[in-house]
């Protein structure tokens, strides 16, 4: 009989507490993960259909965007410069992603990506930081990346080379 009581006790005191939703639902019910994935595929749409403003409100304040040329570190203020006069001939760039993985905190403020992308360069891979405040995922940090077949990169290595020998010295003085 007291193992019943307690049995009962056990029951109603864990069913009655309410369970966060943290990694696995947010508020209006889709999952965090569906989330991300409509707040990513949405930018990448922003800047085909050259919507600036939708582009860069996806972007937190203190965003980072890293391009694909090691000269390319852009804080948002100056990638908004810079790619201003993208979006202004209708169509900034066109990334479609072709497959992702999204990994997110286990106190549901933060999540990371990467994503291998369609793009004008071939396949390229994305990755980046999201963050959650007041139940909006902002972009944080975006890295893109050109990738490279193995059996090729004794020859891309070559062709950059006396560029990057240039970046080395500059950045060790």
């Amino acid at each position: 009989m007291t193992k019943t009581i307690y049995m009962l006790i056990f029951i109603v005191v864990f069913s009655s507490c309410e369970s966060k939703k943290t990694n696995v639902e947010n508020v209006n019910g889709a999952s965090e993960k569906e989330t991300i994935n409509t707040t990513l595929d949405a930018w990448h749409k922003s800047a085909s259909e050259a919507e600036f403003d939708s582009y860069f409100k996806s972007m937190a304040k203190a965003s980072v965007f890293i391009g694909t040329d090691a000269a390319e570190y852009w804080v948002k203020k100056d990638f908004k410069v810079f790619s201003k006069p993208f979006f202004d001939r209708g169509e900034a760039w066109n990334f479609k992603s072709l497959e992702r993985n999204v990994y997110i905190s286990s106190d549901g403020k933060t999540a990371w990506f990467d994503e291998l992308l369609d793009t004008w360069m071939g396949i390229c891979r994305g990755s980046g930081v999201l963050s959650k405040k007041e139940d909006v995922w902002k972009i944080e940090h975006y890295v893109l990346s050109v990738t490279i077949p193995n059996e090729n990169i004794t020859d891309v290595i070559a062709i950059k080379k006396e560029k990057d020998s240039a970046i080395v010295a500059k950045l060790s003085k």
